[in-house]
Order: structure tokens, then sequence, then C-alpha cells
């Protein structure tokens, strides 16, 4: 029998097994390394929920960094260890099932938060153990008349074991005295510091304020001061310290020396360094991230001074493709040779290229003529797209949609220029792809209004922001009304009645429209109830109901089970629903597309073919469709609005109505207009039809009245 898998509890317990085991020889304890171990669990579990944790939580991370401090792991060796633990092992043991690139972008910036915390710790312990070390200089000072020979003993026993540099110079700057750890820092000998002055180590990474300070305090205007600081190491390294100076009086308070204490950072400003490049850079191409890019945008764009700026944003075309067939490995090799590509195209003074995640680059340019200057940039990055790359032995063509932006810096954020630029490159994309375009505000206020209407259908729906407008269909023969199409509209709250063009397709691409279409199934044969029931009591025929039926509709498992509990619920016989279905959506429909079609036109269920005529179907296929109903398309009849109606179309309605009449199905024709359109359609043998010529799309209340008119005429 195999054994169990570890646990989330094992696994962990293996990272902090490990990570004792590095750290335990660094560590100034009287813990045994089994007690040590246990002491480090808590931390190691912290860290393993702040890489899975949603937000990152820096402060959390920075106390882990402390905790260290704390528990005396203050080697300089300790620090290093701890990182190298973290980086190779937390995604291994901690990270589960997640994506691994994210949960190693999320360990780096782990790390770096760590380094942070604990290098703020040991600063602070320093900054403890400096004012100590000063104190006890100045009681020393302070006493050396009483007890001279004892004082000098603890000051030298503090001076020689320190951890820290500590050099004494006059307020000349002359080096009098400095110990071993300085001059281990430095690399130097004290016969070569003889002679040395302050004033000597200059560096060009001096912050302004440096040489004015020490000024200060040497005229005995400031007692200390605290600054980063470089210095040159003989051997032409830097060494970087936090340098901490005081001055040192006399006994009647006269300034006298001036005393340096150093602690050397530079390990942790390399592995800072080392860190912020990784946080900021993709590790698989090398280029700049989306992190760094952000903040390269933002600095363009406030800016301003009359500064523009141009970006291009590229989106491989077929990249998933190559992806599925060649394999991650491959596309990976791919994303690298287009990057360096890409590098190659932007080399001028203000541009730069970075990844932003996936097969997506963006190219950035500044200047005061970027309207010229990323027009060509475009040109460089198409054009470095034509010749193909090789991969694994084969060449592979790799094209790219391109959306560009070009404005001044200081009207736009960062995220509103890149939502721009992702809008236009998905419209170069859905041109066709391998082009770029330009963009195009209006467009763009299209887009975001369309994102905006697809985020905020669901809530509608919930909220009931929907209603049904009823559109009459007449019979031609004697005009009297035979029943009504359900209109589904949308009263938005900010854009008013919206009609089904504006967000059915929208509904159709989320999946909404199975609920929005099961609801305006609901209303529409509930409706159709109330309008029984009235015109049951005038004596009349049935008034039926047409309601429309999206593909996605079509296809989807429930239709006809919801259609039947609806119509069971509201008590409502089948054949006072007709559903809609457009030409279109059949066009080379198989049996399992027409299954539900059939079971529902054989409980009594019309259907009807809505927009007949501009499918280009075989009007053979005709016989093999469950349809009861032809409705003929507007296009046909437009020419009959006017006198004398063209006589291609009078033939063309005069051959479907006849084709429909000999296969025993009823024409309705839409978009009448006039009375003598109307007419002319009863000549040809139309059965019913709908349009303004009767009555626009209104409340049920209208058709009441309607049918009302007709009863009493």
């Amino acid at each position: 029998m195999s054994a169990e898998p570890d646990g989330p509890e094992d696994r962990l317990r293996r990272l902090t097994t490990i990570w004792s085991r590095a750290l335990y020889p660094v560590t100034s304890t009287s813990l045994t390394r089994a007690e040590f171990e246990e002491q480090l669990l808590p931390l190691a579990r912290r860290l393993s929920e702040l890489l899975r944790v949603r937000s990152f939580d820096a402060d959390a991370a920075k106390a882990v960094g402390a905790a260290l401090v704390e528990a005396h792991c203050t080697d300089p060796e300790a620090l290093s260890r701890t990182l190298d633990c973290v980086d190779a092992y937390l995604v291994l043991y901690c990270g589960g099932d997640g994506p691994q690139d994210e949960l190693r972008m999320r360990s780096s910036r782990l790390q770096h938060a760590m380094a942070a915390g604990y290098a703020h710790a040991l600063r602070r312990r320093t900054l403890a153990e400096q004012e100590a070390i000063a104190q006890a200089a100045l009681r020393a000072q302070g006493v050396v008349a009483q007890a001279l020979h004892a004082s000098e003993a603890r000051f030298r026993a503090v001076f020689e074991g320190a951890a820290i540099g500590i050099g004494i110079a006059d307020l000349d700057g002359h080096i009098l005295q400095v110990n071993e750890a300085l001059l281990r820092m430095f690399g130097l000998t004290q016969q070569s510091l003889r002679g040395r002055r302050v004033q000597d180590w200059t560096h060009p990474d001096d912050a302004p304020q440096t040489w004015r300070l020490y000024d200060e305090l040497v005229r005995g205007d400031r007692e200390h001061y605290h600054l980063e600081k470089a210095f040159n190491r003989p051997d032409g390294t830097v060494l970087w310290t936090n340098l901490t100076v005081s001055l040192l009086r006399d006994a009647d308070g006269r300034p006298q020396y001036q005393l340096a204490l150093m602690e050397d950072t530079t390990e942790r400003r390399l592995l800072n360094l080392r860190l912020r490049y990784e946080a900021t850079h993709d590790a698989l191409t090398g280029l700049p991230n989306r992190t760094l890019f952000f903040e390269r945008l933002e600095k363009v764009l406030a800016a301003g001074d009359g500064q523009r700026f141009g970006l291009c944003y590229l989106d491989l075309d077929g990249f998933k493709t190559i992806n599925d067939s060649l394999g991650h490995a491959a596309g990976d090799r791919l994303l690298v040779e287009v990057a360096d590509r890409l590098q190659s195209c932007a080399t001028a003074p203000g541009e730069m290229v970075a990844r932003l995640g996936g097969d997506e680059f963006v190219a950035l340019t500044t200047g005061p003529g970027t309207d010229r200057t990323v027009d060509e940039l475009a040109e460089r990055i198409m054009n470095a797209l034509v010749t193909p790359i090789s991969i694994d032995g084969r060449d592979l063509l790799v094209r790219g949609s391109l959306g560009i932006v070009e404005g001044p810096a200081g009207e736009r954020t960062a995220a509103e220029v890149l939502r721009s630029a992702d809008i236009t490159m998905y419209r170069a994309k859905s041109a066709g792809g391998n082009r770029s375009e330009l963009a195009d505000p209006e467009a763009d206020a299209r887009a975001i209004t369309r994102h905006g209407l697809t985020t905020a259908l669901p809530a509608a729906l919930e909220r009931g922001e929907f209603f049904i407008e009823y559109q009459p269909l007449v019979h031609l023969g004697d005009g009297s009304v035979r029943g009504a199409e359900a209109l589904v509209r949308w009263l938005h709250p900010q854009h008013g009645v919206l009609g089904p063009d504006r967000f059915i397709p929208l509904a159709e691409h989320t999946g909404l429209i199975v609920p929005l279409g099961r609801w305006v199934l609901e209303e529409s044969i509930r409706q159709a109830r109330a309008w029984r029931v009235w015109h049951g009591g005038q004596d009349a025929g049935p008034l039926r109901i047409n309601v429309n039926l999206s593909p996605c509709q079509l296809s989807h498992p429930g239709l006809v089970q919801d259609t039947v509990d609806i119509l069971e619920r509201a008590g409502v016989t089948p054949d006072a629903l007709c559903l809609e279905v457009t030409e279109s959506a059949l066009i080379g429909a198989d049996d399992d597309l027409l299954k539900p079609l059939r079971r529902l036109a054989e409980m009594g269920v019309d259907i009807a073919l809505d927009d007949f005529g501009t499918g280009y179907s075989n009007l053979a296929n005709l016989r093999r469709l469950p349809v009861s109903v032809l409705k003929l398309d507007r296009s046909f009849t437009q020419g009959m609005q006017q006198f004398p109606a063209d006589p291609v179309d009078l033939k063309i309605v005069e051959g479907i109505v006849t084709l429909a009449h000999s296969l025993d199905l009823a024409v309705t024709v839409e978009g009448v207009e006039t009375g003598a359109q109307a007419e002319q359609l009863r000549v040809l043998g139309c059965d019913t039809a709908q349009g303004w010529y009767y009555a626009r799309p209104g409340p049920p209340e209208r058709l009441h009245d309607l049918a009302l008119a007709d009863a009493k005429g």
C-alpha cells in the first residue's frame, strides 16, 4: 500500500527543518537545534499564510524579518541563508496547486519585505548599541579624574570588542584611532590610516547634506547626525554603511573629538537591489514587468510642461495555438525571441519595452514629437515580427495586433491610458489581426459602455430593471388582433430605456441570456394568461404570444423542461405560445439541435422561423425544420411602401408565400408601415403582419384596448 501524501503541516515542518539547519550554525543562541526549530515554526507558518493570502501584507512579512533579529540571528550570514531558503523552498512546500509564476513573484516580494524588516530591526539594535557605546565614551571622559584606569578599561573593552566599526578623529578631521572592526570593513591597516583625514572619504553618491551636517558638527552646532554613506575601498569596491557621527566635548563642554560609528550594509544593499530587480522585471524575458512599467508611465504622465507620450500595446495573434500544439516550453522560447526583437526596436532615449504578462507587451516613447515617433516605433515593431522564428526546427510565423495611444501628459491616468491601448488593440484583433489601430475616444467610450452594461446585467435582472413591450400581430384577412410579440427592454439607471440590440448580444456573450430569456418567457406567458382570461369572456379566439429564442437558449439543455414548467404554472396551453428562432441560428443545424424544437412543436407550441430570407438557407431544408410559421424579413417588403410597388419584391414575396402555404406554413410579415403595403401583402396571401402601421410596441394594456376595439368593431 502506498504512503499517504504529505499534508500541509508535514510540508511546513519540512520547510522549518531545512531553515533551522541552515540558520542554526550562524545563530548566537543557547537553545538546542530542536528548540531553535520550534522557535522558527510559527515564522514559517506565517510565511506560508502570507504566500497564499489574496492581498499582499508587507508589514506582516517585515515582522517575520524583525523576529529573526529578536531570535539573535544577527550574523551577516543569517539573512542571506534565510532568503536563500525561502527562495528555494517556500513555494515548493507551501504553494500548493496555485499559479507558480504568481507564487514565485509573491515569494520574491516576501523576501524583499523580510529583508527590509530584518534591516530595520537590526538597525534599531545597532543604534541602541551605538548609543550605549557613545554614552560609555562620554561617561568615561566625565569620570576620568576619579576613575581613569577603570574607565579606560571599560572603554577599551567596548571599543575593541564591538561588532561595528568605531573611529575617533579630531575636529580638523585627522583620524586618531579606529577599532579592528572598522579596519576589516575598509580592508586597511593601522599604518595605512596614519595621516588620513575624514574629508578624504568623499564619494560621488554622497547625499547633498552629508558634508553640511559634518561642518555643523565640528563647529559645535550639532551634537550628532545619522545617514547612509558610501566609501571607496582600496581594492576598488564600494563599502556602504549606516554612519552615525557624534561630537565629544571636554569637561568644560568645549568640542574636542568626533566619534564615528559604522555598520556595514553593503550585502544588504546589494540584496535589496537584487530583490528590487526581481520584483520589477519579468523572470522569463528580463524585460521590465507591469509594476515597473506603471511606475515609468505614471512618472511620464505626471511630468506635464508640454511633455507628450506614445504607447504601443502588442498582443500576439494565435499564441495560444502555439502553446497548445508545441507546448509551453516552445511558447516560452518564442516569447523570449519576441522580447529580444522588441527590445531592439526601442533603443532611443525615452523609449522602453515591457512585458505585461502572457503574450502582451507594451512599448513607450516620450518627448515633444511622439505623434510621429510612436508611428515609427509601431512600424518597427510590426516589421520585427515579419521574420519567422525558429523553434525546435520549425519556422513559426508570428503576427501581432497593436493598439496605439498618443497624447499630452497630464490629461489621463496610467490606468486610463492602458485601458485605451487595450481596447484599441482588441479593435485591431477583431478586424483580423496583424495590424495596428490608433486609439479613438469615441470607440473607447463605446467599448467602456459595453463593458459597463455587461457587468451591470446580472444585478439589473435581480433589481427588476427589465420590462416587456408588446407589438400586436394582426390578421391581414379580417384585421383582427391575433396576438403579440414580446420585446424586452432595459430601463437602465444612467442610459434610460435600451432596446434589445444594445444588450442581448452582451447577454449571449456572458451566458446571462438563459436566465433573462427564462424571465421573458415567464412574464410573457403570464401576460398571455391574463389576455386569455379576458378574451374568453368576450367569447373570442385565444391570443397568442410570440417570444424570441436566442441560439444560446436553443442549445441549453433545460429549454424544453423550463418551457413546460412555465406553461403549467401559468395554466396556459402550449398553443398560446410561439417561439421565434432566427433563420441564421438554424442554418446547418443537426438533429441534436433540432430535437428540443421538435419536442416543443409536438406539444403544440408554434415555432416561427424569424428573419426568413436573410440566412441564405436552402429552401428544401424547410421540410425538415419543425416550424409552422415563416416570418418574412422586412427587407423584402420595403419596396411595397411606395406606389407602384417594386415588381421584383412582389414576385419574391409571392413565391415565398406560395412555397410556405404548399408546406402548410403560415406567413407573418414584419415592418408594415403603410396601408398600401398592408393591402398589397393581403392580396399576395400573407396571413399576419406587424409594424408601426398597426401599433408601435407598448404596454400590455394597449393590446387589450386594440383587441377590445376589434371586438366592438
